[in-house]
């Protein structure tokens, strides 16, 4: 169990506990009257290919993948050079709206799916790109997270799965070879890791980005329909509901399988510990996979999505997310060599090195990988997924109440009293918004 035994957070911490991440909406509705930039978002890649070109993203991790495929596109396009601006996940998605519109930073530039996507599309910052010839490089059915109102205006270049990660080897050792389906046979799998000595479950309860992941899994099943936070932001639904309650009494039961001070663990520690085999399972995602080998992690990894239904009654087995949606911000004044760097991208043998060599799946078609962590998840893509539900909130404060929910009840608040502490900030936001 872990060591935080009554942990419930205050109303500025149920704000706080993504700190920047709220504070890029408020960054877009704080600006005076007549001072938002407008731009044309008409894609005009008329001039020629050249001259520098800045690629700002969060993927710090993936900087050594992206200077080798900045090399190869500049060997191609020796006219050109092409600079990173990475900022921390935080931090892009607080300050990417106020510093790529002017243009001078981020030509081409990412989206995360949900409310940042619609905010740079509402601030007229992304270009319209169905003319581009490049929707016909993508798999249809994966790139609807880039589209607004019939247009296309970025690429999802990421295909992830938002739920725990395991260490097969260790499961295997108690009997489950094979994710568990249902609720009971998960609490036994965590139960016989215990046993064991092993920390059945990390969370990295301190970084609310990622620990709010583990929302998708437990709320895919037990929701009463798959729109469930869509209509709790519209207040439609309450986080005093049943279903709510009950999803957060099974956070409640997941608390006795987890690290000490769970709430107080930062995403790094989490994954030393489940690369180094002194717990089982990893509540964060798919992405997290490419980190846990550079740790030092040999072992066999897969899916194990936290299964809260009835046996026989599950309706999805799994969760995935596209994400990372690159589009050209339509402030540049390079879009024709922002359209060829996107291009080159969209490659499927590019898009198969940059998928390779950080264990991330593509929407890019025609990709074959020779990842073996990639070629082992990518049967999950056939089965029955949700997307990750966790990005149906539009309102990030609210978004963080109700994650907030899940880390207290597990780290010892009673789930009614989560519930409550959660609506509470659920019900100012729906008043703010009138």
């Amino acid at each position: 169990m872990s060591s935080l035994q009554n942990w419930r957070p205050t109303r500025r911490q149920l704000f706080g506990l993504t700190g920047a991440v709220g504070l890029g909406a408020l960054l877009a509705s704080c600006a005076a009257p007549g001072t938002t930039i407008q731009h044309d978002t008409t894609l005009d890649a008329s001039g020629g290919v050249g001259g520098e070109l800045s690629f700002a993203h969060w993927r710090g991790e993936d900087r050594e993948v992206f200077e080798e495929l900045i090399a190869r596109f500049i060997e191609q396009n020796p006219d050109v050079r092409v600079d990173q601006d990475i900022s921390t996940s935080n931090d892009y998605a607080a300050q990417a709206l106020r510093r790529l519109r002017s243009g001078s930073i981020g030509d081409v530039a990412p989206a995360g799916r949900g409310d940042q996507f619609e905010q740079f599309v509402a601030a007229s910052l992304f270009a319209k790109l169905g003319s581009s010839g490049l929707v016909e490089r993508y798999q249809e059915s994966l790139i609807g997270a880039g589209a607004k109102g019939g247009e296309q205006y970025g690429f999802p270049y990421q295909i992830v799965f938002n739920v725990p990660i395991a260490n097969m080897d260790l499961l295997s050792a108690v009997g489950y070879a094979e994710a568990p389906q249902d609720w009971d046979s998960y609490l036994d799998m965590l139960d016989k890791l215990k046993s064991r000595g092993v920390i059945p479950f990390a969370i990295p309860g301190a970084d609310p980005g990622n620990a709010g992941q583990l929302i998708n899994s437990m709320s895919m099943n037990i929701a009463p329909s798959d729109d469930m936070f869509t209509k709790l932001q519209s207040g439609e639904y309450a986080c005093t509901d049943d279903w709510f309650v009950e999803m957060l009494r099974r956070y409640q039961e997941l608390g006795q399988y987890t690290q000490d001070n769970a709430a107080g663990t930062a995403a790094e520690p989490a994954q030393q510990m489940f690369a180094t085999g002194d717990a089982a399972i990893l509540a964060t995602g798919s992405y997290h996979i490419a980190s846990a080998r550079s740790l030092g992690a040999e072992f066999p990894i897969d899916l194990v999505p936290a299964m809260t239904n009835a046996p026989g009654q599950a309706k999805y087995v799994g969760v995935y997310n596209a994400t990372f949606i690159l589009g050209i911000n339509a402030a540049s004044e390079n879009q024709a060599t922002a359209l060829a760097w996107l291009e080159f991208l969209s490659d499927p043998e590019i898009a198969a090195y940059y998928g390779d060599n950080t264990a991330q799946h593509t929407s890019v078609a025609g990709v074959e990988y020779t990842n073996p962590d990639l070629q082992r998840l990518t049967p999950w893509l056939d089965k029955d997924l949700s997307l990750a539900t966790r990005f149906q909130f539009l309102d990030l404060d609210m978004r963080n109440s109700v994650e907030a929910a899940g880390i207290a009840a597990m780290t010892g608040t009673p789930p009614e009293q989560a519930a409550e502490d959660a609506q509470v900030i659920v019900d100012q936001r729906i008043a703010a918004a009138g």
